[in-house]
């Protein structure tokens, strides 16, 4: 079983790379090769079953080299975040569309079609959302970013429909908790809240206390990565909405309170950006009733959520800090 990972050194693809070199196998064969490409991949583990591949997913030729002994299984992670996207658009452009659409051409093979489990976004619905919704959301893009991952979803589901590559689509709401540094994300401010709240370090959030997003562990997040992977007959639609935690960041104050204290809330202030509240911070509640009966999953609780970014649990057995939100 050969594997490939594109964007194999970005926060969720050094944890996805390493689950496949622990658990060994993907769709019940053993991977004699994972593939990793990425600018950098000095953070990735040794393993002789690595092969790395430097560079950027905009080289035609070099994705050829990559593919050129053939590959079972793709994960295509890589791409330029929305905000970097939109104050960049060329560069979204080329990464996040050209790139796609390009990997997906040199992946076609009618005979032997690959399984290529794609990272799309939530962003794809815009900003304007009901007051609840469901999996038959129709997408309203808002940015380029979420315009060139809707046109990756819908290149990826005419491939599957003409049976050249086995392509899935997952909508990834917010993932957390990333690194603190510069990585052109808009939605940074989840994770740069649970990572300052847990080192009791001054925090002003850039949205409100009753501003409520979908959240989603990395942990959670490789697990549906994985779980689409090992789909044997996924149907005809190949486009699907992940579960989500909804939470409001009051709620998510309430359960970092209970495993780093009460205290630490007082360091945590806020002055709302309203463009950036409008988009990232009114999010309703999510059916997701058919990605669930595929075997996908969310994080479960506040609690849960924790568990998975920051490895805590509740310090004093506090019932606010174990509600679980709406979930999907």
């Amino acid at each position: 079983m050969r594997v490939i990972v594109t964007g194999a050194n970005g926060f969720v693809g050094r944890q996805l790379v390493q689950r496949l070199l622990d658990i060994g196998e993907v769709r019940g064969q053993p991977i004699d090769a994972l593939l990793v490409l990425d600018q950098a991949l000095d953070g990735l583990p040794e393993d002789a079953r690595l092969r790395r591949h430097h560079g950027s997913i905009t080289d035609a030729a070099l994705l050829r080299r990559v593919l050129a002994d053939g590959v079972d299984v793709v994960f295509h992670l890589v791409s330029v975040p929305g905000g970097a996207a939109e104050a960049h658009y060329q560069l979204g452009y080329q990464v996040n569309l050209q790139a796609s659409l390009e990997l997906l051409d040199q992946l076609r093979n009618a005979q032997c079609p690959p399984v290529l489990v794609y990272a799309s976004s939530v962003a794809v619905y815009g900003g304007q959302l009901p007051a609840r919704m469901d999996e038959g959301q129709p997408p309203a893009p808002q940015l380029s970013y979420a315009a060139h991952k809707r046109m990756v979803e819908i290149a990826l589901q005419d491939l599957a429909r003409r049976g050249e590559v086995d392509g899935r689509a997952l909508r990834l709401p917010g993932i957390v908790a990333r690194p603190r540094e510069p990585n052109g994300l808009r939605s940074a401010f989840m994770s740069d809240l649970l990572h300052a709240y847990a080192a009791g370090e001054a925090y002003t959030c850039p949205v409100s206390p009753e501003a409520s997003a979908w959240w989603m562990s990395a942990r959670c997040c490789v697990d549906n990565l994985l779980r689409a992977a090992e789909l044997d007959d996924p149907g005809s639609q190949r486009v699907w909405q992940l579960p989500v935690l909804q939470l409001t960041i009051a709620q998510v104050l309430t359960g970092l309170a209970a495993s780093f204290g009460e205290a630490n809330r007082e360091r945590i202030a806020f002055d709302p950006d309203p463009q950036l509240e409008t988009l990232f911070g009114r999010y309703p509640p999510l059916r997701t009733s058919f990605a669930r009966a595929l075997g996908f999953c969310h994080d479960g609780s506040v609690t849960g959520l924790l568990r998975n970014t920051l490895n805590v649990s509740p310090r004093h057995g506090n019932r606010a800090a174990t509600g679980k939100g709406i979930l999907a």
